[in-house]
């Protein structure tokens, strides 16, 4: 009589011999893989952080246009540049995460409701050919909607006016709160002016469309659509990450020529 070879021990032994082999295919993937992941997120990266100056261009290779960026560490406690970490390995959305690395805001200065505000950020820079600041490049977040927009604001060279605006990661709502990818959208941004004449941080969103006749709407974008979260959300992070407990005491040394 042949015996009956499907047994539960031995299908139980196949299954587990599968799920071994299977485990060191996917993790060899992975590891040979890393290399290429690592420089398509930097790319990305370098990608987000021209496109927000609106120096980004398709035909040129990203590494020689990113060339020209300097890339810096700024505490943002002091508004001073740091060499206590180094910007080739920081991981800025990592150390806003780590208690050590961080530090809480209370809800007063939470306006942008991150939680947490990282000790150091990066920064970059574009000198013109005279080696004089052109442009500067601030990594920028805050809640909107249904989460949090993470991007990159560009300011010129007085440090007020604003040379663009991009996000590159979040989850708002498509055609309302994801309109914020809209080129058209961020075409009204560049040329608005983000201190006023009191030095308050005064560029937000207006419902609706911007009065250009009336005095003001320098400090002023269209609001987005259907989705008075998500543009609420955006102006409470531009106030945020060019106020005080953001990149303000670093924007104001920087135009005293103060930094060190």
């Amino acid at each position: 009589m042949a015996r009956n070879n499907d047994t539960i021990s031995k299908i139980l032994t196949v299954t587990l011999l599968l799920c071994v082999v299977c485990s060191i295919i996917v993790s060899s993937a992975a590891v040979i893989l890393k290399p290429q992941k690592e420089a398509n997120i930097a790319i990305d990266r370098m990608t987000n952080i021209l496109a927000a100056a609106g120096l980004y261009k398709e035909d040129v290779d990203i590494h020689e246009q990113f060339a020209n960026v300097d890339t810096r560490v700024v505490d943002l406690t002091t508004g001073q540049f740091t060499s206590e970490v180094d910007p080739a390995i920081y991981d800025q959305r990592k150390a806003a995460k780590t208690p050590a690395d961080s530090v809480e805001l209370n809800d007063t200065q939470d306006i942008a409701k991150i939680g947490r505000r990282e000790k150091f950020s990066l920064v970059y820079i574009i000198n013109d050919d005279q080696g004089e600041l052109s442009k500067l490049i601030l990594p920028v977040r805050g809640y909107g909607l249904w989460s949090t927009l993470h991007g990159f604001i560009a300011l010129d060279a007085d440090l007020n006016t604003v040379a663009g605006l991009g996000f590159y990661e979040h989850g708002e709502t498509p055609g309302l709160g994801g309109e914020v990818d809209n080129p058209k959208w961020k075409a009204l941004w560049p040329g608005k002016r983000v201190r006023d004449k009191n030095n308050a941080v005064s560029l937000h969103l207006v419902k609706g469309r911007v009065d250009t006749d009336k005095p003001g709407s320098e400090y002023q974008v269209d609001g987005l659509s259907g989705a008075t979260l998500t543009s609420k959300g955006v102006s409470n992070l531009v106030r945020f990450w060019m106020g005080e407990n953001g990149f303000g005491p670093f924007l104001t040394n920087l135009k005293n020529e103060e930094v060190k």
